[in-house]
């Protein structure tokens, strides 16, 4: 998918080390991901290489070929019957954000989990990230629930809240999920 502005592809192995760049930032100085430690590009890897054997992993390039994003689906829970609903994620280099790279990269994300017959996507948020609730309202996300005090970093405990938005419409039994490797992601 592309628009004048942003090409948007799968992830590649050879993109870790700027997909890690990225996320670097939000693990050293924000809330936004719990996680305490910077991973190694080999944990990095590791963690694409299985997201895409059942889930879309996309980048987001300019027009210059710089990754400036990037957005992935995650299981929510690994039971059978949540196989139609995902955890959505997505990073933005900090730098340029709010250029419009961010939407374009979700817009294409939701094509190709549509393509695999997936019906909700979940997005778990810290509850004081207004950017990013903003961003997902703008999806027609909605709150689902409010957790407060679940998790400490940065030498406070966090609220998280969770946003979901329907996908496709639910009626019925869904037709059968489809990972990522037989859709051509």
């Amino acid at each position: 998918m592309a628009d004048k502005q942003w090409i948007v592809r799968s992830a590649e192995l050879t993109d870790v080390a700027e997909l890690l760049r990225i996320y670097t930032p939000y693990v050293e100085k924000t809330a936004i991901t719990f996680e305490y430690d910077v991973p190694s590009i080999d944990e990095f890897t590791q963690r694409v290489k299985t997201i895409q054997q059942r889930y879309p992993y996309l980048v987001c390039e300019s027009s210059e070929g710089e990754i400036v994003g990037y957005a992935y689906a995650s299981t929510y829970k690994g039971r059978t019957a949540y196989d139609w609903t995902v955890e959505t994620s997505i990073y933005m280099d900090q730098s340029l954000k709010g250029r419009g790279g961010g939407s374009v990269l979700y817009h294409a994300l939701e094509e190709q989990l549509k393509k695999q017959n997936v019906y909700v996507l979940l997005a778990c948020i810290t509850a004081g990230n207004a950017e990013s609730v903003g961003f997902h309202g703008k999806f027609a996300y909605r709150e689902v629930a409010y957790f407060p005090n679940l998790g400490y970093k940065n030498g406070e405990w966090l609220d998280v809240l969770w946003m979901q938005k329907e996908l496709q419409p639910i009626q019925g039994s869904p037709n059968p999920f489809i990972p990522n490797e037989f859709v051509g992601g």
